[in-house]
């Protein structure tokens, strides 16, 4: 079965869009804000319903638009994915039709990425689903947070694997939405909650075990965080070298020792660490 998204219809604006201002259409997919640029995304041309749209929102302005096929976006996504145990399939290939959930050491996960990067293929998330193997394998991990979820893959992984209850946390809007749907997918909305939002907002919330796949600046904030110390095991990834080091040297200072560690390409890095100290107690 083909993947639903052929070729995709782009444009950036200049500015932020006001999401309560609706685009009524079915061919709009979703849009993507990156500080002060939009990027709204079509499964059709749709130059007079962004032309409407920059009419009620004046403030944005139209800097190009693109039209590019749905792999050229995403990059490649094989559809039948190994890692470890886990096996990332997308619903549209073929290998999901067959898929035994009640295999033995083996534990499927539908992975639609929509639009937002994140089906298993990067190198980060595939050491984070390692990380959380060495997780399930050295504690009782009933709480996680999983902070930038993106397309949700290491909540579902965490809650088939560790049958934990997870809170899932994006500040982009699409990617929290992808990350609802493949939720709903995997019929695990009894055990995940998606919410949007920053992940300084929820690190003050209980869990056992935070895994943090983010851009480093929002890493070293939330690691300045009493909440952060509070957690027992932690999985960091997203880290290039030299911020990879001040994780390293916070982790340490903060009492919480690496390990396992992974880098990949010589450029990405990921810890797997525990708090050496007892947690400080919750307080409510």
């Amino acid at each position: 079965m083909p993947s639903p998204y052929a070729e995709l219809y782009i444009y950036q604006l200049e500015g932020r869009l006001d999401a309560h201002v609706a685009i009524e259409t079915a061919a709009f997919l979703g849009h993507w804000q990156e500080e002060d640029s939009a990027f709204l995304f079509f499964s059709a041309p749709m130059t007079a319903v962004v032309e409407d749209l920059l009419r009620r929102q004046p403030h944005l302005r139209l800097i190009e638009s693109t039209c590019m096929a749905y792999d050229q976006w995403q990059g490649a996504i094989s559809g039948d994915e190994r890692i470890g145990r886990f096996h990332v399939i997308t619903p549209w290939d073929a290998a999901a039709e067959s898929v035994d959930p009640d295999a033995p050491d083996v534990i499927p996960i539908l992975m639609d990425p929509g639009l937002v990067f994140g089906a298993g293929t990067h190198p980060t998330t595939r050491d984070c689903l390692k990380a959380l193997e060495l997780a399930a394998a050295g504690g009782s991990v009933r709480t996680v947070m999983d902070l930038g979820t993106g397309t949700g893959i290491l909540a579902l992984a965490a809650a088939k694997r560790l049958g934990a209850r997870v809170l899932a946390i994006d500040l982009n809007f699409l990617a929290a939405r992808t990350a609802a749907r493949n939720v709903r997918l995997n019929r695990l909305g009894d055990r995940i909650l998606v919410a949007q939002g920053r992940a300084e907002d929820v690190i003050g919330g209980s869990a056992d075990l935070v895994a943090a796949n983010l851009h480093a600046e929002v890493m070293l904030r939330i690691m300045d965080t009493p909440g952060f110390r509070r957690k027992r095991w932690f999985i960091l990834s997203g880290l290039m070298r030299s911020d990879a080091k001040e994780v390293r040297r916070r982790l340490s200072v903060s009492g919480i020792g690496i390990r396992e560690e992974w880098t990949r390409d010589g450029v990405w890095h990921t810890y797997y660490a525990e708090n050496l100290a007892p947690p400080e107690p919750w307080t409510s």
